[in-house]
């Protein structure tokens, strides 16, 4: 019966080794866990606190760090050529007052227009004086010949060129009349500058 006990109590001690075995690596494995989990729970709080902290530099505009592209907004509109060419004239002539050809310009009110350009237009006379009879006038309002300044020189040269060439289109090559009214004697009934052009028939002279 001895050797019998012996085999138990050898056997005994051999299970309470293994068990001791699978307690400690269990009890290594629960420590690794805890360490491994505190590991992970401390890199979520870190990714969430730099979160925040973007979330607040984006909206703060003085805000240190990565800076944060900033989309300027643009201008909603921009100057329109009639009111760069207003500014012109409020500075050359003392801001005239509007006319009937003002609108003309900014199709306010409705006109023929033949012929334009950056500097002016052509458009047919409403109450025409000869079967060819039409208007040729600059975009700034100069209010009349006599108040032309010298460096308006190009643009009065530029007004009869159109006209010449607006004329040619309407097949006056037998002539025809330029005439530019100024001031009251000169019979002016709109004070913004305007090339009369009429033909289609024989001019008289004197004129008036």
């Amino acid at each position: 019966m001895f050797p019998r006990q012996v085999l138990r109590l050898q056997s005994f001690r051999t299970r309470t080794h293994h068990l001791n075995v699978l307690h400690r690596a269990s009890r290594s494995e629960v420590r690794v866990d805890l360490h491994i989990n505190g590991f992970a729970l401390i890199l979520i709080n870190l990714l969430l606190w730099l979160s925040v902290t973007d979330a607040e530099q984006c909206e703060s505009p003085g805000g240190s760090g990565m800076s944060v592209p900033q989309h300027r907004e643009r201008a909603l509109c921009t100057k329109s050529d009639e009111v760069r060419v207003a500014e012109e004239v409020s500075r050359k002539y003392s801001s005239p007052s509007p006319t009937i050809f003002s609108r003309v310009i900014d199709r306010s009110i409705p006109a023929d227009i033949i012929y334009e350009d950056d500097k002016c237009l052509a458009f047919r006379d409403v109450n025409p004086q000869a079967p060819v009879h039409f208007l040729v006038i600059p975009r700034v309002q100069i209010p009349r010949i006599s108040e032309a300044k010298d460096d308006d020189a190009a643009l009065l040269g530029h007004l009869l060129v159109v006209a010449k060439n607006v004329a040619k289109t309407e097949s006056l090559d037998d002539g025809y009349r330029v005439v530019i009214n100024d001031g009251k004697h000169g019979a002016q009934s709109v004070y913004h500058l305007h090339i009369h052009v009429l033909g289609g028939r024989q001019m008289t002279w004197p004129p008036g």
